[in-house]
Order: structure tokens, then sequence, then C-alpha cells
């Protein structure tokens, strides 16, 4: 993957810890369309990776993303179907890219 934009930091916070274990009906419902939702961005190649993070104090998901701004990474938030759902909260970070797996490293 050459890079075309800039790398942001996706981190999606929970509406509850106890989320993934007690979800209702509803919510996994929410939850399966979120997946396709950034499935989708991954095949438009957007996404790089994302996933649920297994911490034991309390699971989160992450996507990492390579966009032309950081108004598209919110565009990307506010289209996932937990914010329309407001079944958890994303904290957004700029990334500096040092290496990715299959590419020269990128110079600080």
């Amino acid at each position: 993957m050459t890079s075309d934009g800039s790398y942001f930091f996706l981190r999606l916070n929970p509406p509850r810890p106890t989320f993934p274990a007690d979800m209702t009906d509803a919510e996994r419902t929410v939850m399966q369309e979120h997946a396709a939702y950034w499935t989708a961005l991954t095949e438009k190649r957007k996404v790089v990776i994302f996933g649920p993070v297994l911490d034991p104090e309390g699971v989160f998901g992450i996507a990492i993303v390579e966009v032309g701004s950081e108004d598209e990474a919110q565009a990307l938030i506010a289209g996932d179907p937990v914010t329309k759902a407001a079944l958890g909260r994303y904290d957004i970070f700029p990334m500096r890219v040092g290496a990715i797996r299959g590419e020269p490293p990128h110079p600080a």
C-alpha cells in the first residue's frame, strides 16, 4: 500500500464496559452492520486494519485509516452504523507512519 494520504488511528469506545457480553439483539444487529461497513471500506483501501482489541480491562475497537484529511476520517466515523445508533464514541488520532510491511521505511 503506497501512501496517498494521511493516516489516522481510530478508537471505538463501547457504550458500557460489559457491552460485548451483554449486547441486546438490536445492538448485535448494529454491530454486524458496523463490521460490514468497515469491511467495505477496507475493500476500497481506505482502511488498513480494523477490529476489536481484547483488553482484559475492557474490549474496544480500533481502525487505522488512510484518507486525504481528518475531515474524511471524521466522515467515515459519521457514516458508521455504530455512530448513527449512538452505540459508542470514537477517539481519533493522527499517525505518522514509521514503516508498513512491504514498503520501504517512511522518513521520520
